[in-house]
């Protein structure tokens, strides 16, 4: 019996011990590290104060997607971050899957010198989203390193120069993770809650313990999801087009036209569809224009393209600009034999179209930003031999709804969608073209305000539109499609997600615009055959999802309704929010009133 009480008692020394020990080490890692939630519209510096809540709060509707941050800030020493990991989120009418939640972590980019018009100064902000596995492959992404396999043997390598984990910060550093929640189509609605941990190195040394016995080191925050009772639909109701994949050659070493193109094409489109954005189609899937102008619709490539518009949700596409070389320059002739090439070329399309039951989905993109009275002239020619070939087939030029100059040609007869930068939006000459059957687009490029043949150019000159460049707030990314619903235009357009200048992941555009038209970086340096996403690219799906409650609240409510809840947004393209509450909450808004009149029927 002796016996036995001592074992009892050695028993209950080891768990008090053993719990002391976890009570230190828990304390010892609550002094180290601190985890806080910020929003998918916040940065956080990498030596700014540690900010964010305690918990990680989102709401979405059934088919979205829904961003949030984790910022790991180091307080008393040094840390080094070797994983992170979310639970499965649970509710009381089931579970979503961690495997419906992506996790990447954001690099950091620098800013060396201001966009003209930048609402931020120059310093480094977090940018590319880089994923903790390859998204074709499904392999952990591991860190470069040499190594011998014996010795005297040859050095060995393996792993990348850009990777997730492990990652340090320094004591007084921030480093945030983004998570990435996808809701799917037969979640039910209402609350869940997960946790979200990260798990702590203690550098050994070289003669010390392995990474893999130090493990139990971990920081936790709780995290919870609404989700609201209604389905975004899978295509942009909001339409759009968001440029080409030009360069991918040199980018990741490939020969044009090849499989290993063909493949590394899909993926990039693949990245367009997956943030609701209309992908560029393939001209390796499209009919090929003959000698004579004509259409050769071959079956291969007819079955790929059905399948394509299918698989990536595509709600309108471009016919491709006829092939004839010199078309759109003013100061060429076009030739009686090139017209008729011409006409016969947007003829055998737009029958094609037609025969498929796309044509409400198709447009021919026809100029871009037709600049000059010649110009302008221009225009007027291709969209008239366009009209014959085709009457109903749309043309969509790059400008804005009223002329520049009225000793210029009129291009109305030609033009049925109309796209002029943010900055132009003129209301009274958008809602006239609307009135007389036309659409009217929206696009950004570089920083420019409205120009001084503006119909309003002198209460208007000195305001700006949102830009899309690293150095502006992320609320510039996220209010376009707000902009765009409360002066009734019907799509948006950017000029390129794909363009950069130079051989690394340093987003410059003409030595001036960070992050012009680069919002898609190359996975090369992760080892990734395609692109590696980013955090301005995100918000713009964001902004395309709020379309979509816009749209949806317009159908349930009336478009007075929800006007009134969009100007809270924005009222005029100048007054747009930069306070990502006012979003979230005229968001919410807009949830609930759905909710509520869907009940109702």
């Amino acid at each position: 019996m002796k016996n036995y009480g001592f074992y009892i008692a050695i028993g209950g020394l080891i768990i008090c011990i053993a719990s002391f020990i976890s009570c230190s080490s828990t304390r010892s890692v609550e002094q180290e590290v601190k985890l806080t939630a910020i929003s998918s519209l916040e940065r956080i510096g990498q030596n700014e104060p540690l900010f964010g809540g305690s918990r990680a709060e989102i709401k979405a509707a059934r088919n979205e997607y829904e961003s949030f941050q984790v910022v790991v800030g180091a307080l008393s020493k040094n840390v080094q971050v070797v994983n992170a990991e979310i639970t499965d989120l649970t509710g009381k009418n089931g579970i979503i899957s961690k495997e419906n939640v992506t996790l990447y972590r954001p690099e950091y980019v620098r800013v060396g010198r201001s966009t003209p018009r930048a609402q931020l100064p120059p310093g480094l902000y977090t940018d590319p989203l880089v994923p903790f596995k390859n998204p074709y492959t499904g392999e952990v992404i591991k860190p470069f390193r040499t190594y011998q396999e014996y010795w005297p043997g040859p050095q060995l390598r393996e792993g990348h120069e850009v990777y997730p984990l492990p990652f340090e910060v320094w004591k007084g550093q921030n480093q945030p993770i983004w998570l990435d929640v996808y809701i799917p189509k037969n979640a039910a609605a209402g609350e869940y809650e997960g946790t979200f941990t990260v798990t702590l190195n203690n550098y050994p040394g070289s003669r010390g313990p392995v990474a893999d016995t130090l493990k139990s080191r971990t920081a936790s925050i709780p995290v919870q999801l609404t989700v609201w009772d209604f389905t975004l639909p899978d295509s942009p109701t909001h339409k759009n087009h968001f440029g080409g994949v030009g360069r991918l050659t040199s980018w990741f070493d490939v020969e044009a036209n090849s499989g290993e193109y063909n493949q590394l094409e899909m993926n990039y489109c693949r990245m367009f569809a997956d943030h609701r954005m209309n992908p560029p189609l393939p001209r390796s899937i499209m009919p090929v224009m003959k000698d004579d102008g004509s259409l050769e619709i071959m079956p291969e490539r007819d079955d790929q393209l059905h399948d394509f518009l299918d698989r990536m949700h595509v709600a309108d596409f471009e016919i491709p600009r006829a092939p004839i070389p010199g078309i759109t320059n003013p100061h060429r002739e076009i030739t009686d034999a090139e017209k008729q090439k011409l006409v016969r070329y947007y003829r055998d399309y737009y029958n094609y179209v037609k025969d498929n039951g796309w044509e409400n989905r198709a447009y021919v993109y026809l100029y871009d930003e037709p600049n000059t009275k010649e110009c302008y002239a221009r225009v007027l020619e291709l969209g008239n031999l366009v009209k014959e070939a085709a009457p109903q087939l749309r043309v969509l030029v790059v400008e804005q709804p009223y002329t520049q100059n009225p000793e210029w040609p009129d291009i109305d007869p030609a033009v049925d969608i109309w796209c002029g930068l943010l900055g132009f939006i003129d209301r009274q000459s958008t809602e006239s073209a609307i009135a007389r059957g036309d659409e009217v687009w929206s696009y950004s490029a570089l920083a420019q305000r409205a120009p001084q043949y503006h119909p309003h150019y002198s209460e208007v000159k000195d305001f700006d539109p949102p830009y899309w460049h690293i150095d502006a707030m992320l609320t510039a990314h996220r209010t376009p499609t707000w902009i765009n619903y409360q002066y009734g235009i019907s799509g948006i357009l950017y000029w390129a997600l794909t363009y950069r200048e130079k051989d690394n992941w340093e987003p410059v555009f003409r030595l001036r615009f960070n992050g012009d038209g680069y919002f898609l970086y190359p996975g090369v340096p992760c080892g990734i055959n395609g692109p590696v996403s980013s955090i301005r690219l995100k918000n713009i799906r964001e902004s395309m999802e709020d379309y979509e409650y816009l749209h949806l609240c317009e159908k349930l409510a009336g478009r007075e309704a929800t006007l009134k809840i969009a100007a809270e947004v924005a009222p005029e393209w100048w007054k747009s929010t930069n306070d990502p509450k006012v979003i979230f909450s005229a968001r919410e808004k807009l949830a609930k009133e759905i909710m509520r009149l869907v009940k109702q029927q």
